[in-house]
C-alpha cells in the first residue's frame, strides 16, 4: 500500500508553500488528507489554523480566476483536471514584495497562500478543472484586500493558454476591471 507522507516546500515568495498532502493508495484508489489542523498549524509563519469556508469552482479550459488577495490565508488545490497557478507577493513590507511564482497544479498538490499574496489560476486540463479553496475566514464582499489585473504586462505571467481580455467566458468583468499591479502601490 503506497504511502506518500505530508510534505511542504517553500517557494520564492516568503510564506507561500507547495504542499503534498498525506496520501494512501490501494487497488481501490487514493485517499488524500486535504486538511488536518495539527499538521497545517505547524507550518509557521504561514500557518492556517482552521477552515472557516470551503469553495469548489468548476472552471472551463483557458478561463482565468484572479489575481485576488483578500485578508485571509488560503489553502488551494486542484481536485480534478489541471491548472496553472500564479501568485504575486503584494505585501509591501515583505522581502519578496512584487515577486511572482507560477506552478503547474495537478491533483495531489496544494498551495498554502498567506494573507497578502495574490492568488490566480487558469484551467489547463482538457476538461478544465475543479479548484478547491479553503479559507481561514469567511469571505464577505466588504473584506479588505486587493486585486490586480491577471493580464498585467508588468507582472509578465506566462499564462499557458492565450486569453482574449474581452471574452467574459475566459475572464470575468470584475477581473478584467482590476487595475495593473503597479497602480496598487
Amino acid at each position: 500500500m503506497p504511502l506518500i507522507p505530508f510534505e511542504s516546500t517553500p517557494t520564492a515568495i516568503d510564506g507561500l508553500l507547495v504542499v503534498t498532502p498525506k496520501q494512501v493508495s490501494d487497488p481501490r484508489g487514493t485517499v488524500r488528507e486535504l486538511f488536518r489542523l495539527t499538521t497545517f498549524a505547524s507550518l509557521e509563519p504561514t500557518a492556517i489554523s482552521r477552515c472557516a469556508q470551503v469553495n469548489l469552482t468548476e472552471t472551463k479550459r483557458g478561463a482565468i480566476r484572479g489575481l485576488h488577495g483578500e485578508a485571509m490565508t488560503k489553502l488551494v488545490g486542484v481536485v480534478a483536471g489541471e491548472a496553472f497557478g500564479a501568485y504575486v507577493d503584494a505585501r509591501p513590507a515583505s522581502a519578496t514584495f512584487r515577486r511572482v511564482v507560477t506552478l503547474e497544479l495537478t491533483v495531489g498538490l496544494q498551495v498554502l497562500v498567506p494573507q497578502g499574496v495574490l492568488n490566480g489560476m487558469q484551467a489547463t486540463g482538457p476538461e478544465g478543472c475543479q479548484y478547491l479553496y479553503c479559507f481561514d475566514q469567511e469571505w464577505r464582499p466588504d473584506m479588505p484586500g486587493i486585486a490586480a489585473h491577471p493580464l498585467d504586462s508588468d507582472l509578465a505571467i506566462a499564462w499557458p493558454i492565450t486569453v482574449d481580455p474581452t471574452d467574459r467566458g475566459l475572464l470575468s468583468e470584475k477581473d478584467a476591471g482590476n487595475p495593473p499591479f503597479s497602480v496598487l502601490f
